[in-house]
């Protein structure tokens, strides 16, 4: 009996084999992320399925376009892009923010200085409240989403950055944030023309000389938004001063550092004219806020 010397046709990959060949790829990389948060996160974003999904339907056969799109987004991420980028979207403080290249990604850490506002703004009615350096957005939009009764404006600079910030108003239907274009340090008549209970910011504070030394994905990010000057303290040293004049009597400042600035930036706000300057840390320990009255 003769054969036609033809093979039999693979089976289609299943999900679950899929899933854990991205996976393993993104394990045998190594580096800093979670490979299996990872490897979840872009499976679900190429296939639309959740973690708990992959495990009920895991022997299902996988589409072979969503499986080339997957890939795709690994072999992105083994190259050094930011898993926020590739995405195109993160989410802080319990809210979904829009984010890509130009922008600096939002990080849990900052939910510390969004906390602290709320705190600092209870029992305060209807307050007005300012954010610079405001990147995607994302500090003055969660601050009015907690506070629908505040109005809040946010400044920033980068056209590609206030893209962002521009999308995430419309995506979490921010109406009382708004987005205006301008320098931190020659801010437009919109802004100087009221006074504030409250301003925050998350500045750059990375050294210069760090920078080169930074992990791929946050090398990926805007310098722009991660440049601090010389010694990272370049913002500190001028926004406690450009801020007094625009806050209200009892009103407050409220400033993100790097995890080693807070003696140098208590310093800096003590200097300005401060009073009750406080440190606040971080679930990891490290100063990551300060307050200062005016």
């Amino acid at each position: 009996m003769r054969t036609t010397g033809n093979a039999l046709p693979h089976p289609p990959e299943t999900l679950d084999q899929v899933y854990r060949r991205g996976r393993a790829a993104l394990a045998a990389a190594g580096g800093e992320g979670d490979s299996p948060l990872e490897a979840a996160f872009l499976f679900e974003k190429a296939f639309g399925l959740s973690r708990g999904a992959l495990l009920s339907r895991g022997g299902e056969p996988a589409g072979a376009e969503e499986a080339a799109a997957f890939q795709a987004m690994v072999e992105r991420r083994l190259a050094g892009e930011p898993l926020q980028y590739i995405l195109g979207e993160w989410e802080f403080f319990g809210l979904p923010f829009s984010v890509g290249p130009g922008v600096l990604i939002p990080r849990p850490e900052t939910e510390l200085l969004v906390e602290k506002a709320l705190e600092l703004l209870e029992g305060i009615p209807s307050p007005l409240l300012l954010d610079l350096c405001s990147g995607s957005g994302c500090i003055p939009i969660a601050l009015g989403a907690s506070r629908p009764d505040a109005r809040v404006w946010g400044v920033e600079l980068s056209p590609a950055a206030l893209s962002f910030f521009r999308q995430n108003l419309l995506a979490n239907r921010a109406a009382n944030v708004t987005a205006v274009e301008g320098d931190v340090f020659a801010l437009p008549g919109e802004i100087t023309g009221r006074k504030y209970r409250l301003i925050t910011a998350n500045p750059p504070y990375i050294p210069r000389g760090e920078l080169g030394s930074l992990q791929r994905e946050v090398g990926a990010e805007p310098p722009m938004a991660l440049d601090g000057g010389p010694d990272g303290l370049d913002f500190y040293r001028r926004l406690p001063g450009l801020c007094r004049p625009l806050l209200e009597p009892g009103g407050a400042l409220l400033l993100e550092i790097g995890e080693d600035q807070g003696a140098a930036v208590r310093a800096l706000l003590e200097g300005a004219g401060y009073r009750s300057v406080e440190v606040f840390r971080d679930l990891s320990g490290l100063d990551r806020v300060v307050l200062g009255f005016f």
